[in-house]
């Protein structure tokens, strides 16, 4: 086993990555099906972008089974080789694809409060899809380097040798992948997380000269949202990555903070619901339709269930 896991360990990271699976999934799917719709009815910019961010939580989320599969397996990758580096670079984009359309979208949101009136007359829509497709670009080209190191000298290294999936690694492979992973942590890290710092604060202060209090409120929110993902999820994990260049390994602590950064799928929902206020309306309305259908269906399954009682007696032959 890697040796930065203890004995036992590796129930931590089977339950929390079933935990984000089970919270994630249905928030991230009706967040799809808001999105959809309002895109459907009157496509905006940041709809767009907020749209390409849950389609990258829901990649992560549906491939997170292959992250509990082996937590469930004692940190051992047992199933085929060929899907350990695949289900590493979809776990590892989807992370800095958050932060880009994050960035992407304060920049969006402080756009419409500084200049209202440029906005409404710009849709905008074909640069947000232009921006959407370089969001994606630059996280799969960045991640990319986990298949150069997977398959670095050696294709059947970590899996033949120590039984274990982008875990453990030779000098040779830490060469090429530490000052990846610090470029990674200054490019798709630090510089979005100053672009959204300075977009919010200069969002926040602009409301805070008229700016009715609810919106004041949302706003407030959706920053909120924002810096607890890049602080708490995303920040000890980029940490990592300097702390790994300047000591020239991998920190024993880094796989544990990964699990911090999977928990962004759980908060992303967080930051669509404070995005505006039809979102919010759209948001309880299909949670009030799905709950009238299960209790609706719960009601239904337990008058059958009392008609079934009813009958039993009188099939009874009489003594």
């Amino acid at each position: 086993m890697a040796a930065s896991f203890s004995p036992g360990n590796h129930w931590l990271f089977f339950s929390v990555y079933l935990f984000v699976f089970l919270v994630g999934l249905p928030l991230n799917l009706m967040a799809l099906v808001v999105f959809v719709g309002k895109l459907r009815r009157r496509p905006v910019a940041v709809d767009l972008l907020l749209l390409n961010l849950t389609l990258s939580d829901l990649l992560l989320l549906l491939f997170l089974p292959f992250r509990m599969v082996e937590a469930a397996c004692g940190m051992r990758w047992l199933l085929p080789f060929i899907f350990c580096p695949l289900s590493g670079f979809l776990f590892f984009t989807t992370i800095y694809l958050t932060s880009l359309f994050l960035t992407a979208v304060s920049i969006e949101r402080f756009l419409s409060v500084a200049y209202p009136l440029w906005y409404k007359t710009r849709p905008r829509l074909t640069q947000a899809a232009v921006v959407s497709g370089i969001c994606w670009f630059l996280a799969s080209a960045q991640c990319s380097v986990i298949y150069v190191t997977e398959y670095w000298g050696n294709a059947t290294y970590s899996q033949g040798t120590n039984g274990t999936c982008y875990l453990e690694f030779r000098e040779d492979q830490l060469a090429v992948l530490l000052p990846v992973r610090l470029e990674a942590a200054v490019v798709l890290f630090m510089v979005p997380l100053c672009i959204t710092s300075y977009c919010y604060s200069r969002m926040m202060w602009i409301l805070s000269r008229g700016a009715s209090r609810r919106r004041r409120k949302r706003v407030m929110g959706l920053l909120a949202a924002t810096l607890l993902i890049f602080f708490v999820c995303f920040g000890p994990y980029n940490m990592s990555h300097v702390v790994g260049y300047v000591r020239g390994e991998s920190p024993s602590w880094r796989s544990y903070v990964i699990l911090l950064s999977t928990l962004n799928s759980c908060i992303d929902p967080l930051v669509f619901y404070f995005s505006s206020s039809k979102f919010q309306a759209e948001f309880h309305q299909l949670l009030g339709r799905l709950t009238r259908g299960c209790v609706r269906w719960t009601l239904e399954v337990s008058l059958e269930l009392m008609i079934k009682k009813e009958e039993e007696p009188s099939k009874e032959c009489p003594s």
